[in-house]
């Protein structure tokens, strides 16, 4: 047989679409050529594969080698494809006689003696495979990973060799089982770790329930950074679906997934250093999940945010609304999920105590609005909860007082307010909007006008009327009662307080 077929999957976001390795042995001159839109780590295989082949004890074919990777208009990327272009050699050749071929895929990167190396991305690679109905071969280090989400067939590979000797049907291999015993949860502060703070407290318990956003400004040393901190910890678990997304996006940069695998929502703390690239993903041909995505359906902290330049913070003002990013470039254009919840902090001026109740701020007004001004208003009009955190004082933070709330407490009002969520529309509250908010958020006369006046007072716009009317419908659920009621509507307000004094800031 002169001509071999062999799968494989590329890799594209966090999908994997199914790649066809065709492999031809024909007459002329020795060489092999490569089609199918290869770049450079592609193309290099062939020289890793030779020399794995003859380092295996094989002989690589004198021959006119025409290697095609099918669909011709997908961009191949890495080394994943070695593994099959050796064996697609290998059976073309008449070198391996395997009759279960073509009910495998095989995905891996092979060393110059025949070792496989792991890939990235293995995760995608097995759902897709599962859905196809194969069995999937690939690399030793990357089976833990593969096989943690979903039930595709997964063997481990270490050596060229094993993978002949098991598809020609000299030797039997066992499918991997994950050894789970490795796994060790994150911890995360707990609330009852944190000493007064009850707005805060309050408004972090209203974030997660909501999956709403929420900024911290206040002084320094006032617990903005341990109260972001703690909001992994009222989180309720990931569903599969989300689990799924949230392991599909780590894998792709070679992240661990077995804390997303079981449940845990990721934590992403940027530096304000970090480039655009970094925070919303890119790259030059191929690109890559940045921050938000890896931060999707978790938390995305931005501490000292008037720091992060602008412009790159104004890239996230899609993603926040739509929960999802799209990078255009010339070779491809990739979505990644950006479902984020975004907790930020920020001092109220640049040395930091403005309005703190003292004296020591030596800012001018002028430098006030313009380190305040670093945050667009647009980005801000985003942001569910804005809220306002006091330095405690000295006697507050060293007296002995009884321990507050735990996040385990917390936790379990959350998910009750996030399964009433579910149960009435299908989604969390963040994502209300059109005629679903108008459905779940109807107001009564007496709440309407107060409503208005404070649009009026507070200058809302349309996207901050939505956002106050999302908070009360979350502190409703977390009320387990179906009417928004006055109290929840003008507690919604209050958590809007920070535009007031922005306001009042500007004014000055």
């Amino acid at each position: 047989m002169s001509l071999a077929t062999v799968y494989s999957r590329a890799q594209l976001g966090i999908t994997s679409p199914s790649v066809t390795v065709e492999v031809h042995l024909s007459g002329g001159l020795p060489g092999m050529a490569m089609v199918g839109l290869p770049e450079t780590a592609v193309k290099e295989s062939k020289e890793r594969v030779r020399s794995a082949l003859i380092h295996a004890g094989f002989d690589f074919p004198q021959r006119r080698i025409t290697v095609n990777l099918a669909p011709a208009d997908l961009p191949k990327e890495g080394g994943r494809y070695d593994l099959a272009i050796a064996l697609g050699i290998l059976q073309a050749s008449g070198q391996l006689k395997s009759q279960t071929l073509d009910q495998h895929e095989i995905v891996a990167e092979l060393a110059l003696s025949g070792e496989i190396r792991p890939i990235r991305g293995a995760l995608p690679v097995s759902l897709a495979c599962g859905k196809a109905g194969r069995t999937l071969i690939l690399p030793a280090h990357n089976a833990d990973e593969a096989t943690l989400l979903g039930d595709t067939p997964v063997i481990a590979a270490t050596h060229l060799l094993d993978v002949c000797r098991y598809l020609s049907g000299k030797a039997e291999a066992s499918f991997h089982q994950p050894d789970r015993t490795q796994i060790k949860p994150i911890t995360s502060p707990d609330l009852a770790d944190v000493k007064g703070q009850f707005q805060a407290r309050r408004a972090l318990e209203v974030a997660a329930a909501g999956q709403l956003n929420l900024l911290f400004s206040g002084p320094p040393g006032s617990g903005k950074s341990l109260l972001a901190a703690c909001l992994p910890g009222i989180l309720p678990e990931l569903t599969l679906a989300e689990r799924l997304e949230v392991a599909s996006v780590h894998s792709l940069v070679g992240l661990p997934v077995h804390a997303c695998c079981q449940g845990q929502r990721p934590f992403r703390a940027v530096h304000h250093t970090a480039s655009a690239v970094a925070l919303v993903g890119g790259g030059a041909n191929h690109p890559r999940p940045g921050e938000i995505s890896l931060a999707t359906q978790g938390v995305l902290f931005l501490d000292e945010m008037p720091e992060f330049p602008r412009r790159v913070l104004d890239l996230m003002r899609e993603p926040m609304e739509t929960g999802k990013i799209l990078i255009s470039r010339a070779l491809s254009k990739v979505e990644y999920p950006a479902a984020f919840q975004l907790v930020s902090a920020m001092n109220p001026c640049p040395c930091g105590h403005y309005q703190d109740g003292t004296d020591r701020c030596i800012c001018t007004p002028d430098q006030i609005r313009r380190y305040q001004g670093r945050v667009s208003g647009p980005l801000l009009d985003r942001i569910d909860l804005q809220l306002w955190v006091s330095a405690l004082s000295a006697d507050t933070l060293l007296q002995p007082t009884e321990p507050a709330e735990s996040s385990i407490t917390v936790r379990q009002r959350v998910a009750a307010a996030r399964a009433r969520q579910e149960h009435r529309q299908g989604y969390s509250n963040r994502y209300l909007q059109g005629r679903d908010l108008e459905t779940y958020c109807q107001l009564t006369p007496d709440t309407r006008t107060i409503l208005l006046r404070a649009m009026e007072r507070l200058h809302l716009s349309a996207r901050g009327c939505h956002r106050v009317l999302r908070v009360a419908r979350t502190l409703a659920d977390l009320d387990a009662v179906e009417p928004i009621q006055k109290t929840h509507l003008l507690e919604a307000l209050a958590f809007r307080g920070m535009a007031s004094k922005r306001d009042h800031s500007e004014a000055l």
